[in-house]
């Protein structure tokens, strides 16, 4: 069997950057900043480490583009329906 067989990163350099990751997730915890921008940058963390497991440890790297286009959608909607709850939840609190 050839090394040429995978391409790409390898699964250990793939959880190397997920452990830097969670490693700057627990600094930006502890840094003193605003709790919107420590919360972006979380969230921000977060996507790129789920990227990362979808990606690579999920095997989606060579799916067809059609698969992401199927998937997305029902997001777009998900976060479509939490926007439109937004004025509810700003309208009960006040």
């Amino acid at each position: 069997m050839s090394s040429e067989a995978h391409s790409g990163p390898g699964y250990v350099k793939i959880w190397v950057w997920l452990v830097l990751l969670l490693l700057a997730g627990f600094i930006v915890f502890e840094v003193e900043m605003s709790k919107t921008l420590a919360v972006c940058l979380l969230f921000g963390i977060a996507l790129v480490k789920a990227y990362l497991v979808v990606r690579h440890y999920m095997h989606l790297k060579n799916v067809p583009p059609m698969l992401y286009v199927v998937a997305g959608i029902p997001v777009l909607l998900a976060i479509g329906m939490v926007l439109s709850l937004i004025p509810d939840i700003g309208h009960n609190y006040r």
